[in-house]
């Protein structure tokens, strides 16, 4: 009986891939002619079960040369939207396209300028109705016997993940040798052992404000860069602080404080982790872990800065694109 069921299981989930190859429409092709003409990065999102196959996604794209990154709809409503800009692709995941956090999630993706599309087995549902683009990943069971577990129903989004991947690697003239760069061990490891200033963005290119700038200022600086963060710098130009969406959270919850009218130095974190430029990846992303942060400052021998890292750019392609002019050179 038990090898039975779980031929049963296999069968079922092979037989929901196989079709949604009656399920590929136009709507496929125009969410890759959207993503092969974006100037922006590809954002998925979704929690639970389609959480995971979201993360498995983006890590297919980016490693096959699509700019990508997995974005969790809680944390975006709590600060991770400052790394959203009106030129990414947002795709949703969702089978029942009812998950509360995604459906309060998307109007405000909408309202940044995002195009958005949906992997789900419902087009009527509250998701559908948010989504420029739908492409279905329905199923008609799932392999478990109580059809209540998510399990044909993530393996056809898996898939559907993965028929987006390929088609992107042949539209994009993705090669051997570029799939080889990007896996030279073979594990995130090697990519470690890289140094910091062969991925960092340059001081010139990178959010900053002088120490008693107005906080107007810099959320201006936040905006236009979509990071996350700014940095505060003295007048020698020197690392004084950073602010994030944190410390910013951290002062609105002050009701008496009106945030645009606060000087920089009343809001930032002082004396911020950091680093050189010669550092290895491993090291910057050993800091991060162990002070849960996603930005460092990059600093020269007298601390002034030298540029920012951010952990998406360690764990993605190392390339991060940011919208707007940058700041005058150091």
């Amino acid at each position: 009986m038990i090898i039975e069921k779980a031929k049963e299981a296999l069968k079922i989930e092979a037989d929901s891939i196989l079709q949604l190859t009656k399920k590929i429409s136009g709507s496929f092709e125009r969410l890759v002619n959207a993503i092969c003409n974006s100037r922006g990065r590809v954002i998925i999102s979704g929690i639970g079960k389609s959480g995971l196959i979201g993360k498995k996604i983006v890590a297919t794209l980016v490693s096959t040369g699509t700019n990508s990154i997995f974005l969790h709809p809680v944390e975006a409503l709590h600060g991770d939207l400052g790394m959203v800009s009106g030129e990414d692709i947002f795709i949703a995941i969702s089978n029942s396209g009812e998950t509360n956090e995604i459906n309060q999630l998307l109007p405000v993706i909408k309202n940044i300028g995002c195009l958005v599309a949906g992997f789900t087995g419902n087009f009527d549902s509250t998701m559908a109705k948010s989504c420029e683009i739908l492409i279905d990943t329905g199923v008609k069971k799932e392999a478990c016997p109580f059809n209540m577990a998510p399990t044909s129903s993530t393996t056809a989004q898996l898939a559907m993940g993965d028929a987006l991947a390929v088609v992107l690697i042949t539209m994009k003239k993705f090669k051997k040798s570029d799939f080889m760069k990007s896996h030279p061990g073979g594990v995130l490891g090697q990519r470690l052992s890289c140094r910091v200033g062969e991925i960092m963005f340059e001081a010139s290119t990178a959010p900053w404000v002088l120490t008693g700038s107005l906080m107007g200022l810099a959320l201006e600086q936040m905006d236009r860069f979509k990071l996350g963060a700014v940095i505060v710098l003295d007048f020698e130009k020197k690392l004084k602080g950073i602010i994030t969406d944190g410390d910013i959270r951290h002062c609105m919850a002050n009701k008496e404080t009106d945030l645009r009218t606060q000087t920089v130095d009343k809001v930032m974190s002082s004396n911020p982790h950091s680093l050189n430029a010669k550092s290895f990846l491993y090291e910057a992303l050993n800091i991060m872990e162990k002070y849960q942060i996603t930005v460092l400052p990059i600093v020269e021998e007298d601390n002034r800065l030298d540029g920012i890292l951010h952990l998406h750019d360690i764990l993605g392609k190392g390339s991060f694109q940011f919208n707007g002019a940058g700041n005058e050179k150091l």
